[in-house]
């Protein structure tokens, strides 16, 4: 399993699709993204373009865990991204806890995951705001522990951590 995890734009989603599509022939892509405004309309078209038929995609905002249990059997699956699952978790009110251990019981060891680092700046003023700060760095431990590798991309460069 690989993680990669890196600042906003820091071309974590290209170098994660990149390696994807040297894995092999089954390929599939969980997408965790909804699209709440035009801005993630368009932006969710636009990544659906650049992937192409290269990936089965699955478009998973909340039951990630049981996509990863369904999909176990592909050579690869890219998770884009563990960012934004929290953040649906958290806006739909699902027990985060719960649903990260799932996540990390669902890994077969094939997949690609995708995460920000966000906790790298000042401590946030607002209590949810930390709470998601905090939810996300544990989480993205977690993941790093279980992960064979981890890349942290600063400018489109990725730096190999584990």
């Amino acid at each position: 399993m690989i993680l990669v995890t890196g600042g906003e734009k820091s071309g974590k989603s290209t170098y994660a699709m990149r390696t994807a599509l040297a894995q092999g022939p089954r390929r599939a892509f969980v997408a965790t993204a909804e699209a709440f405004d035009d801005e993630m309309r368009s932006r969710i078209a636009r990544h659906r373009r650049e992937r192409g038929t290269s990936f089965e995609t699955v478009e998973e905002p909340i039951e990630v865990p049981a996509a990863l249990r369904r999909l176990a059997g592909y050579d690869v699956v890219l998770v884009d991204c563990m960012t934004t699952w929290l953040g649906n978790l958290l806006h739909y009110g699902r027990d985060r806890e719960v649903m990260a251990k799932d996540l990390l019981a669902s890994l077969s060891g094939h997949e690609i995951i995708v995460t920000n680092e966000v906790g790298m700046g000042i401590i946030p003023l607002e209590p949810s705001t930390r709470l998601y700060v905090e939810d996300l760095g544990r989480l993205n431990a977690a993941l790093a522990e279980r992960a064979d590798r981890v890349v942290f991309m600063v400018a489109g460069i990725p730096l190999d951590l584990k």
